[in-house]
């Protein structure tokens, strides 16, 4: 199932801007099924775990205290591609195309709406970040 499934994160901007809703629309009206989500906010541990591979990097700290100064929802997607779909539907971290996620509700670079798996490898990762595999996998 490796290949059906992948991450998704709505982030904090998006989710205080009550954009959830809409989001979670494009997702489904693109596809995907929802195996796993829950609406949770993430402490500064969770928030250095879990985009660990950046620090050490400028802009660590700051993606650390964005993404721990609001709720996040967590969802694993599962669609055929997923990770390529997704990635395509929420559109580049810089300059996304016009008619993605990331174009019509990022506000910025960093405050960019959403978070996506980059490879079948980290989607089951980050997934099994937030949930117990018994909850995506069947």
């Amino acid at each position: 199932m490796a290949g059906n499934l992948t991450f998704s994160m709505i982030k904090p901007d998006a989710t205080a801007k009550g954009y959830t809703g809409k989001i979670l629309d494009r997702f489904i009206g693109a596809g995907f099924g929802i195996r796993a989500m829950k609406w949770t906010r993430m402490n500064r541990d969770e928030a250095e775990r879990f985009y660990g591979v950046h620090k050490g990097k400028p802009f660590f700290d700051d993606l650390v205290a964005f993404m721990t100064s609001g709720n996040i929802v967590a969802i694993v997607l599962q669609k055929d591609n997923a990770v390529a779909d997704y990635r395509q539907l929420i559109g580049a971290t810089f300059d996304p195309a016009q008619g993605t996620v990331r174009h019509q509700f990022a506000e910025s670079t960093q405050c960019n709406a959403v978070h996506g798996s980059d490879s079948d490898e980290n989607a089951l990762i980050e997934c099994s970040f937030f949930f117990a595999q018994k909850d995506f996998l069947s």
